[in-house]
Parts: structure tokens; sequence; C-alpha cells
């Protein structure tokens, strides 16, 4: 490995995004290598008032993360992987993907809010469900009919409080910050969904380290790449990437292997089309990547 003895990691300061940093910093400072935290105040951190949906541009937990990496402040920064957008400034590389945490999302309701625990997403009727995700709201639209949906903001402990202060009925959030938070649920209901019917987003539960393209900083972030994890995450994020999608874009994809092979599921909402879902089956996930891409077109084309 290049001679590296420091190195500045730039984090979000919320609770979940700090034990991420802390999860990697524990990482490369088992190899020797110093670490020292830089938290950064995203645009999505500052303005907390508006749904994602009336946010303009990309990057609402990264721009800054990234603008600090490439003027020097850090050199490298740790993200959600599913915030992190498939295009990236020049000069920064995705370096490596870390120990994805259970991809699934996590329905948390009040009590009574659930009427049948078989069936998670039968819900009383008139329930407000909080979530501000473009895939989360528009499967929730398509899985339970007349559900109300509200825009619901702020990290994750704050989201639970709201839905325990009476503001929603419901809310969906990612298992993964809930799992890594150690955040005790008991007082609610907690239904993981399954990814065959409500698709996770390309990425959800792995971090992923961003760092500028410069060998030393390279080598140090291929030593922690969890390969065999990612192979799956890449085939999401591929098709994530040819669909140029962002925050905005109501879509899921989901790979994992099963027995012999791997699985795919994917949900999409285009504009001016009707939702599609895909479900495949296939020996490698870089494969499965390029026939639901096919597919994608394919619907496109006769809709």
């Amino acid at each position: 490995m290049s001679a590296i003895h420091e190195v500045r990691i730039g984090t979000r300061g919320s609770e979940l995004a700090l034990w991420q940093a802390h999860h990697v910093k524990a990482l490369i400072e088992a190899r020797g290598v110093a670490v020292e935290l830089v938290i950064i105040k995203t645009q999505g951190d500052r303005i907390t008032d508006l749904p994602f949906s009336k946010m303009e541009g990309k990057g609402f937990f990264t721009k800054e993360l990234e603008d600090a990496q490439l003027d020097g402040r850090v050199d490298l920064a740790v993200h959600s992987l599913k915030d992190l957008g498939s295009e990236m400034p020049r000069g920064l590389v995705l370096g490596a993907l870390i120990g994805r945490e259970d991809p699934r999302d996590l329905l948390l309701a009040r009590r009574g809010v659930v009427t049948d625990p078989e069936r998670p997403l039968a819900l009383a009727p008139g329930a407000r469900v909080g979530t501000s995700s473009a895939r989360r709201q528009a499967q929730l639209r398509g899985l339970v009919p007349g559900v109300a949906i509200a825009d619901l903001r702020g990290n994750v402990p704050t989201r639970i409080g709201k839905l325990r202060d009476g503001a929603y009925d419901a809310i969906v959030i990612a298992c993964a910050g809930v799992t890594r938070l150690g955040l005790d649920t008991s007082d609610l209901d907690a239904f993981a969904l399954p990814p065959e019917t409500f698709v996770p987003a390309p990425g959800q539960g792995m971090l992923g380290v961003q760092c500028r393209d410069e060998a030393p900083l390279l080598e140090l972030a291929a030593a922690l790449h969890t390969a065999e994890t990612a192979r799956a995450v890449l085939a999401e994020r591929a098709v994530l990437e040819r669909l140029d999608g962002g925050c905005h874009l109501p879509f899921g994809c989901h790979v994992r292997p099963h027995a012999d092979h791997f699985l795919l599921d994917l949900f999409l909402e285009d504009p001016g089309h009707r939702p599609l879902q895909l479900h495949l089956a296939g020996a490698a996930p870089e494969a499965l990547a390029e026939e639901a891409w096919a597919q994608v077109l394919a619907e496109r084309g006769t809709r």
C-alpha cells in the first residue's frame, strides 16, 4: 500500500451519519492510519421544511461533502449509498462499498393502525403515513388504495419521535438506520416489508466510501471494499445509472442471492406510464441488470 498515515473523513452530523463515519474510521484505524472526522452540513440538513419533491437539483445530502473533497478539506466521505448519485464530479470516485445491513424498508405504526399482522400494509381507513421518498410514496399509493401520504423529514430518531407524538399513524423508513442505531421501537408495531413486494432503493443498507482519484486514497479504500456483497449492489446501481435516477425518481431495485442464483426485484413509476414491477432470476447480478434494463426499454416503447 502507498504510504498514507492520516486521513480526514467528511460526514454529516446526524446520529446515523456519525455512526457510519465512526464505523469506517475504526476500519481504517485498524490498518494503522490515523483518522479525523470533519462534520459538514449539507443542503438536506439545512432545509428541513420542504419535501424533496420541492427542492431543486440532486445530491441533497452529498454535494457539500463532494465539494469538501475537491477543495482538500477532507480526503474521503462516508455516505449512505442510496443517497449517492450514479454520476460524480470529475476527480471523485466510489472507492469502496462496505457491509450491507438489512436493505428492506420498515413500516412503523402506532398500535391498532395495522389491522392484520399477516398483511403489514393492511392499514386502518384514513391512516396517515409519513415519508418524503418518491419511491415509497409511489409504492404506497399502489399497494394501499386511498392511503393518506404526508411528507416526513428529519433524521431517524426525529421521524420516529413524530410518529410517537401523533403527527402520523405510520411511517416508512429504512431498516438499516434503526438497526445501526439500536433504537427501541417496542412501543410500536414494526414490520420489515418484503423486497419483492415493496422494493428498496438501490444500495439501501450499504455504505459508500467516496474519495479523490488519487492512488494512496484508492488503495486505502480498496482494502475496505466488501466485493461479494458489493456485486449485487453494483448491479442495482447500474440500472439506476441508465435511468439517470435521483431522489425525485420513484424507482427501486434490489438484487439478492438465493440458493445458487440471484433474484432481482424492480419498481419504476415512469412519467406517462403505468408503474412497472419486475421479478427476475439469473446466474449473475450483472446479467440481471442488463435484462432488467432491456425490459424497461421495451415497456417504455410499448406504452
